[in-house]
């Protein structure tokens, strides 16, 4: 696994341990804060000698010979990495591995350079890690500005909601529809930005998020060919073949807010190395770059999957939250905040008179009500359109009890027939 670099051996190779591994020099003395701010260094019995090395060697560790089979040196990427020096022993099998895996990890915590705490961080949660590239003017020092951080930032957040949509469901657009699950799934992600703020890292954890990650894998390389096939050819269909991968108009405006402003982006994913790289992924997978000359085909793209996604019929489930209509008698608009039916917070629906009455009589005792219409795309699904069939729906005592609180907590937001603001 890892290629060894010729450094004087610390010892005889037959030797059963390493005394003299006690003795490598700290970043920082005992009763020193470490900069590591997790809950403490992870518990080094349930630490795998593998994966420390793994993580190790992707974060640019350097390993500076060992006995092999035994035990590695490693040493911090970078100039200034003074004395600082791990004992990683390779296998369980080596006699004193718990007390060398736990000096390792001590010193992990103490180090003061980004990749020991990444390294951490993939130790205490086991995580696919996703890496953003921007290409940008350099500011003083080699820091980016606050507004090149905040870019980047967000472009990484909205790709990573575009593959959690992307799993809960395929669609060239998605608009309100399962948002609320999808940011749910990525409340477990850690984030760590590079040095120089031109880079930033996610760890998506392995447990909770590994389909998003295999979905917004497998989309960042459709949507890559899909912007070579336009390039080359002029023409659109491979992006409707790649809603399939997982590419829709989200994941597009994700990747115009990467690119715009900068000369160039990239976007890497290292598997879990205590989970292996997913069935049908290339182990150690090629970044995928983008650049300024993508951004008309990712806008136009964008744009046919907005105007193409068809409307959805559903079947509602809500509690009215808001009523208004122009006049005493006529048509009105309700707003309903969705219990089934559809994967959105809040819709609203145009009623007739009718309808209309029999949503406000079931507002003011406390029922929800069904209602048959068509979840239409524009406005993102927020807009239920031929509006139909209904309704009060028959609830449980307790309930309807917190429906009567809710209702009569709000009597600001209840607008009956008179008109009032929107």
């Amino acid at each position: 696994m890892h290629r060894p670099i010729d450094d004087p051996a610390p010892g005889p190779a037959g030797s059963p341990s390493v005394p003299h591994a006690r003795q490598a020099p700290l970043p920082f003395p005992d009763g020193v804060p470490a900069p590591w701010y997790g809950s403490g260094a992870p518990d080094p019995a349930l630490v795998d000698p593998l994966v420390l090395g793994a993580l190790l060697h992707r974060h640019g560790w350097r390993r500076r010979g060992g006995a092999a089979g035994r035990y590695a040196r490693w040493t911090p990427p970078g100039p200034g990495a003074g004395g600082t020096s791990l004992l990683v022993p390779e296998s369980r099998e080596f006699p004193d591995c718990e007390d060398l895996l736990g000096e390792a990890l001590t010193a992990l915590a103490r180090s003061a350079a980004p990749s020991a705490r990444e390294v951490l961080v993939g130790l205490a949660v086991p995580s696919d890690e996703f890496r953003w590239w921007r290409d940008v003017p350099h500011g003083p020092s080699g820091a980016a500005s606050w507004t090149v951080q905040e870019q980047l930032r967000s472009a990484a957040r909205q790709l990573l909601l575009a593959g959690a949509l992307a799993v809960r469901g395929r669609a060239g657009y998605h608009g309100a529809r399962r948002r609320r699950q999808a940011q749910a799934v990525l409340e477990g992600v850690l984030v760590g930005p590079a040095p120089g703020g031109r880079g930033l890292t996610a760890f998506v954890p392995v447990d909770t998020g590994r389909s998003v990650a295999v979905r917004l894998h497998h989309a960042l390389y459709a949507a890559r060919e899909a912007i070579d096939y336009q390039r080359a050819t002029g023409g659109m269909d491979a992006f409707d073949a790649a809603v399939a991968a997982g590419v829709s108009r989200e994941l597009t405006e994700a990747l115009v807010a990467l690119v715009r402003g900068a000369e160039g982006a990239r976007v890497a994913v290292a598997w879990s190395p205590s989970a292996g790289a997913p069935e049908g992924c290339a182990a150690r997978p090629e970044p995928v770059e983008f650049s300024p000359g993508d951004l008309p085909a990712l806008r136009a793209a964008g744009a046919r999957y907005l105007r193409d996604e068809p409307s959805v019929p559903v079947r509602v489930t809500g509690t009215v939250v808001r009523m208004r209509r122009s006049g005493t008698r006529g048509a009105g608009t309700v707003r309903l905040r969705v219990l089934a039916g559809a994967e959105v917070p809040h819709v609203r629906a145009v009623l007739d008179e009718e309808s209309y009455r029999t949503a406000g009589h079931a507002h003011l005792v406390g029922l929800p009500i069904r209602v048959v219409g068509r979840l239409e795309s524009r406005g993102g699904f927020r807009r239920l359109s031929d509006a139909t069939d209904v309704v009060p729906v028959q609830v449980d005592e307790a309930e309807r009890d917190r429906l009567m609180k809710s209702l009569h907590e709000n009597l600001d937001f209840f607008e009956e027939a008179c008109g009032g603001g929107d």
